[in-house]
């Protein structure tokens, strides 16, 4: 009996191209959002701990404060890459009307907030603190904000794969793909007081 399987994951032979949305079973958006949500992540502790140290430790407290630019930088990047990816994810795989819908555009609007946020940091340590020799308190506000608010965005992110089935190929018939007014709730099969059958507009 085989235990151990690694060539059905990594195939990439016979996997449906889907342009910007990646390939069928290997979507580009999730890995890219990786990158920002561990960068910010990251960026809170590395700001807490240069304000903390700068007394004790000034040349670790300068270093800390000059690694969350480079981090910010990256996290930028990544960020426009996981925005167009993610795009194209609510342009195609979601319909208007619909719960799937309906979180999608939550999880975008927090993360283009976050991506605000993370604009306003970085022009911040750039142009008015480029030289400090330890993080801003005004910094180190923005990047735990920006830390809470990916956490939330990805939050919602990961319902949208691991509740919802979203971009998963198996997944397709979720009752949060239905078209209803109603949530359907974790745990719950269907929508309370949902019609089982399209209701179609009269004339």
């Amino acid at each position: 009996m085989r235990h151990f399987t690694f060539r059905p994951s990594l195939t990439l032979t016979g996997r449906r191209n889907r342009g910007l949305r990646g390939l069928a079973g290997k979507p580009f958006h999730p890995p890219l959002t990786d990158i920002p949500i561990t960068a910010y992540m990251f960026l809170a502790v590395f700001d807490i701990l240069s304000i903390a140290l700068h007394s004790t430790y000034p040349t670790a407290a300068r270093q800390l404060y000059v690694v969350g630019l480079w981090l910010l930088l990256g996290a930028a990047g990544a960020s426009i890459l996981a925005a167009l990816t993610g795009w194209a994810d609510w342009r195609r795989s979601s319909e208007p009307g619909t719960q799937a819908r309906r979180t999608v555009n939550a999880h975008a609007i927090t993360m283009i907030t976050v991506t605000t946020i993370a604009l306003v940091d970085l022009a911040v340590r750039g142009l008015a603190y480029p030289d400090d020799a330890y993080a801003p308190v005004v910094t180190v506000v923005l990047s735990v904000i920006l830390a809470l608010l990916v956490s939330f965005g990805a939050t919602i992110g990961g319902s949208l794969v691991y509740d919802y089935g979203f971009n998963v190929e198996t997944a397709g018939d979720h009752p949060v793909w239905h078209h209803s007014e109603v949530d359907v709730l974790p745990g719950k099969k269907t929508a309370p007081d949902a019609p089982s059958e399209p209701v179609s507009e009269k004339a």
